[in-house]
């Protein structure tokens, strides 16, 4: 693939990728607008495709999206690897970190949209799953309710959870915002190892 060819084909992707980061956030055109300075009319075209985007376009909105410009775009210059590409399940935008999702540890970032409406004691909780393995949740941003069991958990920013995937388990948000966090995951139910160095005596 020659440099034309690749640009057109990051280009024709690019309008899709901006529309599902910003829904994945909660986000309205107006307020995406608000918060990059780029008009509602721009943004838009550039997700319809009915705007090529200029860097003065790409720099605010990779701000607002906490991403690096080139993985807004979804290509690294001069690197031949294949990246993984975003995509949503339950509700979910999952964001693959790891470029072998099918053999040990891989991460991702998820990230869950603001309820419609916050949560109550009555709101139900999450559907709970299991499965081999096991996992590792760093929250980055907002208040994510993990179901573990019997047991209802609130994690909010700068907090970690662990826990054998076998347990049922669910995910909701238990904020009035995105919530957004980094999940490490084993298959074959690897745990986290977090080594220091020994202080110097």
């Amino acid at each position: 693939m020659n440099g034309d060819d690749e640009t057109a084909q990051v280009m024709t992707s690019l309008g899709a990728r901006l529309r599902a980061l910003r829904r994945a956030r909660g986000l309205t055109l107006a307020q995406l607008s608000a918060a990059t300075g780029v008009s509602v009319s721009t943004l838009s075209r550039l997700e319809s495709g009915q705007r090529e985007p200029a860097l003065r376009h790409l720099l605010p909105l990779a701000r607002a999206h906490r991403l690096p410009l080139d993985e807004l775009v979804g290509s690294r210059t001069g690197d031949p690897r294949v990246h993984p590409r975003p995509f949503t399940r339950h509700g979910q935008t999952w964001i693959p970190l790891t470029r072998n999702p099918n053999d040990g540890l891989h991460a991702y970032k998820q990230i869950l949209p603001a309820p419609p409406t916050p949560r109550t004691d009555r709101t139900p909780r999450p559907e709970q799953g299991s499965h081999e393995g096991h996992e590792w949740l760093y929250v980055l941003s907002g208040r994510l309710l993990l179901a573990l069991g019997d047991h209802d958990l609130i994690i909010a920013a700068g907090e970690t959870a662990e826990f054998d995937t076998r347990v049922p388990h669910g995910l909701a948000n238990a904020g009035d915002r995105p919530v957004e966090w980094l999940a490490l995951y084993g298959a074959q139910g690897e745990r986290m190892h977090i080594r220091v160095r020994p202080a110097a005596g």
